[in-house]
């Protein structure tokens, strides 16, 4: 009787245990994970065993963790659905090359924060003309209260370098020293009908039909940055947004600063230099009187921002 009782103790007791174990594995989510040139993607993540790609670590990564790149690879492109950062690493090629489809698209929750630093975007664009392969956008933000994108490189693409598209109110992207060459519509689109507000400090754009363009409803404000080399305008704002640029450059472009009408366009300490228009469109720019405008074909004009100082020789 003694063994009959031993025995289906033991059995009631691992028939417990059983569900724990098959259990924990789910639950396995890391505040860090890392990718690897060399990784794989059925691997856990781990800085001993990292993933292959970003799409393989996001789902092995908690709410709020990191992914990090230990190396140089190609590690694909992502839809971010949760607060996330993503580090390429610092001195390492850690790139998202992507052909006919975005780089990655941030769709998180409305409190979410996504960071994506030190990433290099190849869209595969070609020079004078878009392949049928190309990348669409290099980083898509449709949802999310924050996204940071800093010290990344964004080449090639056939649409934009930075599409923010988000339709919820309140939410807010910064744009930090950041280079954004060669893509077919604008280095940085705020397009969002939710009224977004976007920071870009730091930030090169050449090459691409805009520099900046900013839809109705958004606030944009831009810190020692230079767009130019574009067929369109520089920095634009259409009708209805909020513009303010302040020690950047706006050159070498079809025009340098378009404003839409019913636009807020305001500028300070500027260089808008070797536009074919400085200051174009139907809306007014206002200036702090301290922007300098020069060898431009159609230099146009400003109206001082109040209080007005004395005009500095050879400032507008």
């Amino acid at each position: 009787m003694r063994l009959k009782s031993l025995i289906v103790s033991l059995t009631v007791v691992g028939a417990m245990a059983m569900p724990l174990l098959y259990a924990a594995p789910a639950q396995a989510q890391a505040t860090r994970t890392w990718v690897s040139g060399v990784g794989d993607d059925v691997n856990p993540c781990s800085r001993t065993a990292p993933c292959k790609t970003w799409a393989g670590a996001i789902s092995k990564t908690a709410n709020g963790g990191e992914i990090d790149a230990l190396d140089p690879g190609g590690f694909g492109g992502v839809t971010i659905t949760k607060s996330m950062t993503l580090d390429g690493g610092g001195g390492q090629v850690a790139s998202t090359l992507v052909a006919g489809v975005n780089g990655i698209v941030v769709n998180a929750q409305p409190t979410d924060v996504v960071v994506i630093r030190n990433v290099r975007f190849q869209g595969v664009f070609g020079n004078g003309g878009a392949p049928g392969n190309s990348g669409q956008n290099a980083i898509r933000f449709i949802g999310g209260l924050k996204l940071v994108v800093d010290n990344c490189d964004i080449t090639g693409f056939a649409l934009n370098g930075i599409d923010v598209a988000v339709t919820a109110a309140g939410s807010f992207a910064a744009i930090n020293n950041t280079r954004i060459e060669n893509v077919g519509n604008a280095g940085v689109l705020v397009e969002s009908t939710g009224a977004t507000s976007v920071q870009i400090t730091d930030t090169r754009i050449y090459g691409s039909k805009f520099g900046l363009a900013t839809t109705t409803g958004n606030k944009v404000s831009v810190y020692h940055s230079v767009a130019s080399n574009a067929s369109n305008a520089a920095w634009e704002a259409d009708g209805g947004a909020s513009l303010f640029i302040d020690n950047s450059v706006a050159s070498h472009s079809a025009t340098g600063i378009l404003v839409g009408g019913g636009a807020t366009v305001a500028l300070g300490n500027n260089d808008i230099v070797f536009n074919t228009t400085g200051i174009g469109g139907g809306g007014t720019a206002s200036s702090y009187t301290n922007n300098r405008i020069f060898g431009n074909t159609s230099s146009n004009g400003v109206t001082p921002l109040t209080p007005n100082p004395s005009n500095p020789s050879g400032q507008n």
